[in-house]
Parts: C-alpha cells; sequence; structure tokens
C-alpha cells in the first residue's frame, strides 16, 4: 500500500512519524505547525493549525490508509461520523504515543490495516496490535481470501455470517473447480473441520454449515440453493481467451461474442484473465478497447510461437495471411499454460474465439 498519509499531533508523535517516513519515504506527512522543524518544504511535510479532525473526511477520500499517533479513543471519536462501510473506508491505523504498540482499527482485511500494522511495527519494533479473530486464530479470512491470487467475491451478503463459522470451526465445505491451490498460509495442519472438494458431485455427501465455492463456472439453482445459503462464491482468474479477427472489428461485435460463447459454456466473465491472438493483432483496436474496459490482460504472441503448440485442427488458410496454422487456440493455451482446450474453437462473424482453464 503506497497511498498512505502519517499524522501526529504532539511532540513525541511527530518525533516518531519523522522516523517511520525513512522508511515510508512515499507516504504523506502531518503534523501540527507548532512542531515545524523547518526542513518541512523540502521533504513535503504538511503543516496545519486546529484540529485533525477538520482534515480527516478530505483524507478519508484521498487515501488507502492513515496512520495516526493519537490515542485510540480519540481517533475513534473522530472517525465516527464519516465512517461509509468496510469496502470504501481507508486503512486506519493508530501508535501510541511512545511507539510501542501499533493498533489495528479499522479495514482490517478488506482495506488491508491489519497487513499495514505488522509492516509499521517491525519498521519501529513496536508490538502489532490485531483483533480480527480469523489473524489470531490462523484460518481463512473469508473477506479477503485469495485476494492476492485476484480472486473476487461475487456478492458479499453472506460474508460475514461465513466468517462466524470459520472462526468458531464449524463444518466448512471448500468447493475448488479452478484457481490457485496455494491458499492455505499456515504452518498448521488444515482444521479437520474443513472439507475439500474438487466438484459439486463430490460435495453431495458431506454436512457442512457454510461453504467457500471458487470456480469458474455459473452455477445452476441446484448448486447455488445447496452452496449458497450460507456460502460465498468466489470468481479465481483463470479463464484465458484466444481471439482472432478481422482487421477492424468492433469492440462491441468482440464483447458480444465472448458474453455468448461464455454463457453457453457456463463461464463466469469475472474469472477472465485475459485475451492472447498473434502479434500480427497487437495494435488492433477492438481488442485493446475489450482489455481496456474489463481490465484483462492483452497478449500476443509471434507466429513461430503458435506454431509451435500442437492443435487438432491447424489451417492452411490461416497460415497464408498470417504465417500461423491457427490463433485462437494456440495462443489461449500459450496464455493459460495448459495443454489442452476448454473450447476448441468457435467462429461468429469477425470473431474467433477458443478458451483455455487453468485448474
Amino acid at each position: 500500500m503506497d497511498n498512505i498519509a502519517i499524522v501526529a499531533i504532539t511532540k513525541h508523535g511527530v518525533e516518531l512519524i519523522r522516523k517511520l517516513s525513512t522508511s515510508m519515504p512515499k507516504a504523506d506527512m502531518y503534523y501540527m505547525k507548532k512542531f515545524e522543524h523547518g526542513d518541512e518544504p523540502e521533504k513535503n511535510i504538511h503543516l496545519f493549525d486546529g484540529s485533525i479532525r477538520l482534515l480527516l473526511p478530505d483524507m478519508f477520500q484521498r487515501y488507502d490508509g492513515i496512520i495516526m499517533v493519537i490515542s485510540l479513543g480519540a481517533v475513534v471519536r473522530m472517525i465516527a461520523p464519516i465512517l461509509i462501510d468496510k469496502k470504501t473506508d481507508p486503512a486506519i491505523v493508530v501508535i501510541d504515543d511512545k511507539g510501542e504498540f501499533v493498533i489495528s482499527v479499522l479495514s482490517g482485511h478488506i482495506g488491508g490495516a491489519n497487513d499495514l500494522t505488522r509492516e509499521v511495527a517491525s519498521y519501529i519494533n513496536a508490538t502489532p496490535v490485531i483483533t480480527t479473530a480469523s489473524d489470531v486464530q490462523k484460518t481463512i479470512p473469508v473477506d479477503i481470501f485469495g485476494r492476492e491470487f485476484g480472486w473476487v467475491i461475487e456478492d458479499f451478503s453472506n460474508v460475514t455470517p461465513v466468517s462466524a463459522a470459520v472462526v468458531n470451526e464449524e463444518p466448512l465445505l471448500i468447493m475448488q473447480e479452478s484457481g490457485e491451490k496455494a491458499w492455505w498460509k499456515h504452518e498448521r495442519p488444515l482444521p479437520k473441520q474443513m472439507k475439500v472438494v474438487q466438484s459439486y458431485e463430490e460435495a453431495a455427501g458431506i454436512d457442512f454449515n457454510a461453504a467457500l465455492v471458487i470456480t469458474h463456472k455459473i452455477l445452476s439453482k441446484e448448486q447455488e440453493q445447496k452452496l449458497l445459503a450460507n456460502g460465498v462464491l468466489y470468481r479465481p482468474k483463470s479463464v484465458y481467451l484466444g481471439i482472432g479477427c478481422n482487421r477492424g472489428t468492433s469492440a462491441v461485435e468482440i464483447i458480444n461474442v465472448i458474453n455468448e460463447t461464455l454463457n453457453e459454456q457456463h463461464i463466469s466473465i469475472q474469472s477472465v484473465k485475459s485475451i492472447a491472438t498473434i502479434d500480427l493483432k497487437k495494435d488492433e483496436k477492438g481488442l485493446i478497447e475489450v482489455c481496456d474496459e474489463f481490465g484483462w490482460e492483452f497478449l500476443y504472441y509471434t507466429p513461430e510461437q503458435l506454431n509451435a503448440v500442437p492443435i487438432k485442427n491447424p489451417s492452411e488458410t490461416v497460415y497464408k495471411f498470417t504465417g500461423a496454422y491457427g490463433v485462437s487456440e494456440p495462443a489461449a493455451l500459450l496464455a493459460a499454460g495448459v495443454d489442452e482446450l476448454f473450447l476448441e474453437k468457435k467462429k461468429s462473424g469477425n470473431v474467433t474465439i477458443s478458451i483455455a482453464v487453468k485448474k
């Protein structure tokens, strides 16, 4: 987290954050003008008069994290009127005036305050204070599960009750059909109340109170009712689209083909990670616009790279125009790093699409 403000309102607090700033040079420092050292302009330090309370509404909008050397009670009173929710509020971390403790106060998981607390504590040799149950118990943090891999939660409605089930050690089903497997970060084994399966069929005979579902697939109504009544659905970035298109094909046409094809294959568009094609298309406006709109990676490969990948139906016609025996199929395989396509190839209008899924 780089977009951080560090605030102090006491003499000792100012000395503490000036020391901290050497370890966090990208952070913006704020302290009261009466503690001015004279080097503030050259160090781009912000000085203020009056109460920091007046600056906080603007800081909440501008920063992802705010570190304050102010008493915890005062911080709670100051931020209470401007809180919105944990998905938008910045991370708030408090340090005591002697620099002995660093406390995660607000937006511990989603906002990153717990990680920021550990980071700051390591810089000033202080004790980190984190009270989030999943961190303390070293279990799965439901609200940020898989975030380091780019997983996204489809619906936050059940995050709180499922989190309660996890920390209360109730029977938990984890159904993972795709996505990174290295999500258990702790040295101890996976707790016995957590059962991991790789398919809905495998989950059929298991009793559970809550579920974590990691899949690129669109669930059926039956699956939703069984798994998501008290479950959270995660979309891993495991789907790679290989695309070939005629020159000048519009972004609208490409998106329509993608949506239609994904729906036919019962795949969530939220699990798409990238579009891959031949390097002849690296400046194709429609492809670039689609990737920009959805925040996908745009990958392209030389004909030689594409021809090195075995495909079932090489095309002499495609080779004549591109130098490659196929575009969408080998591009999807290369991007996903797999040997088999989920969808070999579909031609629709000016667009050819293939799908690879990284399990």
